[in-house]
């Protein structure tokens, strides 16, 4: 659905322009027909995730919703066609989680308060161990939320939720997080945000799934190799939000060589066709291989100017590209402070080197106090259990980032390294 909708819905006082919606039902009969389900069927229900699609590349900014087309009777056809009972529970928890944040504007704290509370009674670790039963109990807990907090039950009709997620991802487009960071990166003259309607697959049916992100070339670094990192029996949130810890992307050729080698094959087309480094996104859905998406890969300076480099030397693009793709503020970061190596110091933490650099400053918790002190003069560290994009703006006030949980391509990485701020995860 075209960026020219998006500035329609929002010069309509955010109305769906006339004609939109009998459109978008005509392409999903189109969908359903290609992928031989219905949407909502109780039988072999297709489920879709609704996604943005800005022209310009802003990670984490604007709203995904995964697993759409759920309903108290579509979720029998899910655990028919998937047989695994665990498996459609999950999914279905995920999206009232998902549609409750997204779509209705609940915090997603209410939700993972459950979801830890639940984990505490029966004993769980790991959101992994949860049982059947227990997914099952977190589902009814999940929808007791969203009754309380909107005064409305979770909406059972799939086309109904679709129009509400698609008014969401139009809507996000002005949220502070999204205009704060297009303030930041001078990003200017765009219509709006597309909206991708997409068919679901699942990176969460067990082992033989998983769910993960790469990049052609090392974003921190520019060096010319693969990089990446990914979660079995997951969905792609679990990798970005850095709920979990993921594995290095050179694992899977040892537990799934076949798949790994046709993801190598996609990254080098990815990279040729395009000209440019990539940051993919994709999942293994019981031994297949599905591209979700690709954009140019957000980098840190020194890797931007050593792809620039190596690219010419590579015959992919012309000197005078390689002189657009470094910015005139990156030459400004390449002069980043660095601890002195021959000084002793005592080392008390170690993490992930998801943004170089070295920073000092008072340490905050909240995005907010960050920005408010920053404000003041003062010198700012952000430390985080993990981040989220409404974090944006106390990222960019502070010197460095420190989060507890997440990778390399967790939300606080791929937004630190884009903004040339020291960080670590």
């Amino acid at each position: 659905i075209s960026t020219e909708q998006c500035k329609l819905y929002g010069e309509r006082g955010n109305q769906l322009p006339d004609g939109l919606w009998d459109e978008v039902e005509r392409y999903l009969a189109r969908l359903e027909e290609v992928m031989g389900q219905k949407f909502g069927d109780t039988r072999d229900p297709l489920l879709v995730s609704v996604r943005s699609g800005a022209a310009d590349s802003m990670p984490g900014m604007m709203d995904t919703i995964l697993n759409l087309g759920l309903n108290d009777d579509s979720i029998r056809g899910l655990v028919d066609k998937a047989g695994t009972e665990r498996f459609a529970w999950d999914a279905y928890r995920r999206l009232v989680n998902m549609f409750g944040n997204v779509v209705m504007g609940l915090d997603h704290a209410d939700f993972e308060a459950e979801m830890s509370g639940l984990k505490r009674e029966v004993g769980k670790a790991e959101d992994t161990d949860l049982t059947t039963a227990d997914l099952q109990e977190l589902t009814r807990r999940y929808m007791r939320v969203f009754e309380n907090r909107t005064g409305r039950a979770f909406p059972q009709d799939p086309h109904e939720q679709l129009r509400l997620a698609v008014e969401a991802v139009f809507r996000s487009w002005n949220n502070p997080r999204a205009e704060k960071y297009r303030q930041i990166n001078k990003i200017v003259g765009l219509l709006g945000t597309a909206v991708n309607v997409q068919a679901m697959v699942f990176g969460n049916m067990g082992d033989t799934s998983g769910t993960g992100v790469c990049f052609t070339r090392d974003p921190a670094s520019g060096e010319n190799v693969f990089y990446g990192e990914y979660l079995m029996n997951a969905q792609g949130e679990d990798v970005v939000a850095g709920i979990r810890t993921p594995e290095q992307i050179e694992k899977l050729e040892r537990v799934m060589p076949e798949c790994y080698a046709e993801l190598v094959r996609h990254k080098n087309a990815l990279e040729q066709h395009y000209a440019d480094m990539q940051d993919i996104e994709f999942t293994i859905q019981e031994g297949k291989l599905y591209i979700l998406q690709t954009r140019s890969g957000k980098r840190t300076p020194p890797a931007a100017v050593r792809c620039a480099v190596e690219m010419v030397k590579e015959g992919l693009i012309d000197e005078t590209t390689a002189v657009k793709r470094v910015k005139p503020s990156d030459i400004n970061v390449l002069m980043h402070p660095t601890f002195d190596p021959a000084v002793e110091k005592t080392v008390i933490a170690t993490g992930l080197p998801a943004s170089p650099g070295a920073a000092a400053g008072h340490v905050y918790f909240t995005a907010h106090d960050a920005e408010a002190k920053h404000a003041t003069g003062e010198k700012v560290l952000l430390v985080r259990h993990e981040t989220s994009p409404e974090d944006v703006g106390g990222m960019h006030a502070s010197e460095g980032i420190l989060t507890a949980v997440g990778g390399m391509t967790s939300h606080a990485a791929i937004v630190a390294r884009g903004m040339g701020k020291c960080c670590i995860v």
